[in-house]
């Protein structure tokens, strides 16, 4: 098992770092402590990344190192979350407008633009954890081959719905913003709405299929 690290982030918080590769056994055993540290005393919020565990505390009620401490003996007893999940399809028009950075993946693979999206619609992907803006779903699951590094020049604007390949993730964007992905195609299912409870749709543990609505080529 991966040895963490843990370090103060001010006076009210913690991080847990398990280290840089991501796996999904990783990623388990922070969704089981996330689910044991939300009922700690003295602690507002448990928020997990990828392959760290943030905890933000009550400074005036709470030991940091006594919570550290804990945090670590956490980790070092945890079992892996079976999280079963649900089983969410996203639909996709791809190619075109909805995805102007296919032919570029295509181009870095040696991949067809089909060959692509048959290869990234065939995929069960899991929601690692949540981050970089509320309801981006990490995805941990993407076939090797279709890997592409991030744009040299990140878009100033990303359309909301927008289904990006980062490296060797991928990932849809359920609100608009800046960012470096490959975009592939589109989806018009909503993501985050500040209104419902809970506000994403998405949550880590949830197995993911990308659906072709349509592919243009």
């Amino acid at each position: 098992m991966t040895q963490a690290v843990i370090q103060a982030l001010g006076e009210s918080a913690l991080i847990l770092n398990a280290g840089a590769s991501a796996t999904l056994e990783c990623q388990q055993r922070l969704w089981a402590i996330a689910a044991k540290a939300s009922h700690w005393p003295h602690v507002r919020d448990v928020v997990p990344g990828m392959n760290n565990l943030t905890i933000l505390f009550d400074p005036l009620a709470a030991d940091a190192q006594q919570l550290a401490d804990k945090l670590q003996s956490a980790w070092d007893a945890a079992s892996i979350s079976q999280k079963a999940g649900r089983k969410i399809d996203i639909p996709v028009v791809y190619g075109g407008a909805s995805g102007p950075d296919l032919e570029e993946v295509a181009r870095h693979t040696g991949l067809s633009p089909a060959e692509i999206v048959k290869r990234h619609t065939a995929a069960e992907y899991i929601v690692y954890f949540i981050g970089f803006q509320p309801g981006f779903p990490y995805l941990g699951g993407l076939d090797p081959q279709l890997a592409t590094p991030r744009r040299s020049e990140p878009r100033l604007v990303v359309p909301a719905g927008s289904v990006g390949i980062g490296g060797s993730q991928t990932g849809i964007y359920p609100a608009a913003s800046p960012g470096g992905w490959q975009l592939i195609g589109h989806s018009a299912l909503q993501l985050f709405d500040p209104a419902a409870n809970p506000p994403t749709l998405l949550q880590p543990g949830d197995h993911v299929r990308f659906v072709a609505s349509e592919v243009i080529a």
